[in-house]
């Protein structure tokens, strides 16, 4: 970690005034760290959603439609497969949130 001084004959501290200075520069860093960890969030839960559709040969949309009718028995694997559907959806709309951010 890298460490620096900052001296100045004023009387006035200056610790204030620079984390003032920084703060932007730290909220966009921690933008970019958030949106990343959910864009590999997105990647994994899309990968999840993509196995279960290749393994029942069924679209996740018509899964979920069949889901909520209880045409389908209620499963384990069902049960994460729904999950993963309904996560994924907060996770775009946060992921789209960050990225407006200006």
């Amino acid at each position: 970690m890298a460490e620096f001084t900052l001296i100045s004959p004023r009387k006035r501290q200056l610790k204030p005034l620079v984390e003032a200075a920084l703060h932007p520069v730290l909220v966009i860093q921690d933008k970019c760290n958030e949106l990343r960890l959910l864009e590999v969030g997105i990647r994994r839960t899309e990968q999840k959603l993509q196995g279960f559709e290749t393994r029942y040969g069924l679209p996740s949309t018509e899964f979920v439609r069949r889901y909520e009718q209880d045409r389908l028995e209620e499963t384990l694997e069902f049960a994460e497969w729904i999950g993963e559907y309904r996560l994924l959806e907060p996770l775009l709309e946060k992921a789209d949130a960050l990225r407006e951010l200006r």
